[in-house]
């Protein structure tokens, strides 16, 4: 009895000691992550220190908030996973009862110091979690949220067509690549549709693809993990409240040579028109930045619209100015004064002096008088009517005709061919696609 009693009692401590085995306590113990252990989180995680630390990124995109022209950044929400191998944190998950994985805070492991090149936010954007998810082969999971902000260099040349590519780029500041390299673990295709699908927020940009332009680059000693976010630009906006309302203006500058010159508001219309157009080239100063290496096409295209229009406007005015020159130039009147006429028949009218007789004149009455100046105002207004209801001469107003029509042949083909140099150089051919 005493015998079975020792072999029951030997068979119960193994259970007892194959049920502590499944904690993990006896699992933290086993890699000595129990106590405090300054070497696992100060010291690269390697047996043999040639030995060289793959750092695999994956970089997902979650949101595009803003792309600001100005500052030249690019501003989105980004999920990074960061996975590398510690030689120190390997275990059997058949002997902790298929224990394959725990969560471990970072701060006691050695974490790889990876930065963004081109980031330009701020410490407080940054949701970095506070836990390293461990494997039993070794691998070492991290995850971080950021709200990046990175410097992006921007071609606006066919603003607002345009398409953009933002390099963000992964390195170790403090580790060269015979210590620490970086990779991606995911496909170019892979990461574009997950971030496809879980993209919330995207502004008036699209994500066109999220590329890994080359994992093996290296600057000077340090290596270099580079992803391009290619993203295009949702233009409808820019052509409905800008494109199409200059295009409309040229347009009516184009119309307002069918009105008369007589009436005096040609050139008015046209002066609005143009006052029209300075007020949308204000907007487009707010909207691009400063620059002197190339304008943008809706830059040119502006400064050809004000061009235009502002030598419709001084051709207007030289017209009115040739058809002025006939008010200032009358020809002389070859016609005898109407006030002639009766002048001369009261000299008919008058008595004949004969010789050697005395003329006998009397003089009028004060009837006769007051219709001698009836006749006299009648024969001012026939004449004053007769000087308004003369035909004037022409000859300035026919060559103003023809210095417009000539004009208007030339200004119409300018702004045809204009327009249609402009449709050809801006618009993308896949834009319809």
């Amino acid at each position: 009895m005493s015998a079975w009693r020792a072999v029951v009692l030997l068979s119960l401590a193994a259970s007892c000691n194959r049920a502590n085995e499944c904690s993990y306590s006896d699992l933290l113990g086993h890699l000595n992550l129990s106590s405090s252990n300054e070497y696992l989180a100060n010291v690269r995680p390697v047996k043999d220190w040639r030995q060289v630390t793959s750092v695999k990124i994956n970089m997902l995109l979650y949101g595009i908030f803003q792309v600001d022209e100005k500052l030249q950044t690019f501003m989105s929400h980004v999920w990074i996973q960061k996975v590398w191998e510690n030689d120190f944190l390997k275990w059997k998950p058949s002997d902790f009862c298929n224990i394959t994985d725990f969560t471990f805070p970072s701060s006691k492991l050695w974490t790889p110091n990876i930065n963004i090149q081109e980031d330009a936010s701020d410490s407080g954007s940054i949701q970095e979690s506070a836990h390293v998810r461990v494997f039993s082969n070794g691998m070492i999971h991290k995850s971080t949220r950021q709200r990046l902000t990175s410097t992006c260099k921007l071609d606006l040349w066919n603003f607002p067509f345009d398409r953009q590519s933002c390099n963000i780029t992964f390195f170790s500041m403090i580790s060269d690549d015979h210590a620490v390299r970086v990779g991606a673990f995911g496909g170019d295709e892979f990461l574009t549709n997950i971030s496809e699908q879980s993209m919330v927020t995207r502004g008036e940009w699209s994500l066109m693809h999220l590329e890994i332009a080359n994992t093996t680059e290296r600057w000077g000693n340090w290596s270099l993990l580079v992803y391009q976010v290619k993203i295009v630009r949702k233009p409808m906006l820019y052509v409905i409240n800008f494109i199409i309302p200059l295009f409309y203006l040229l347009v009516l500058d184009v119309a307002s040579f069918f009105i008369s010159e007589a009436r005096g508001e040609k050139l008015s219309f046209k002066i609005t028109v143009l006052l029209s157009i300075s007020v949308l080239l204000l907007i487009l100063k707010d909207l691009l930045p400063s620059t002197e290496d190339t304008l943008p096409i809706i830059a040119n295209f502006c400064v050809g619209v004000f061009a235009l229009v502002g030598l419709s406007v001084l051709e207007a005015m030289v017209v009115s100015f040739i058809i002025d020159l006939d008010d200032k130039f009358p020809k002389k009147s070859t016609r005898v004064s109407n006030r002639e006429v009766p002048s001369e028949k009261r000299e008919k009218k008058d008595p004949v002096k004969v010789e050697g007789l005395p003329i006998q004149t009397r003089p009028p009455s004060q009837r006769e008088q007051l219709r001698l100046v009836l006749q006299e105002v009648l024969v001012a207004q026939r004449e004053v009517a007769s000087a308004a209801n003369a035909p004037r001469p022409k000859r300035f107003r026919r060559v103003a005709e023809i210095i417009d029509l000539i004009f208007f042949i030339f200004y119409f083909v300018t702004v045809g061919i204009f327009l249609a140099v402009m449709f050809h150089i801006w618009i993308p051919p896949d834009f319809y696609s």
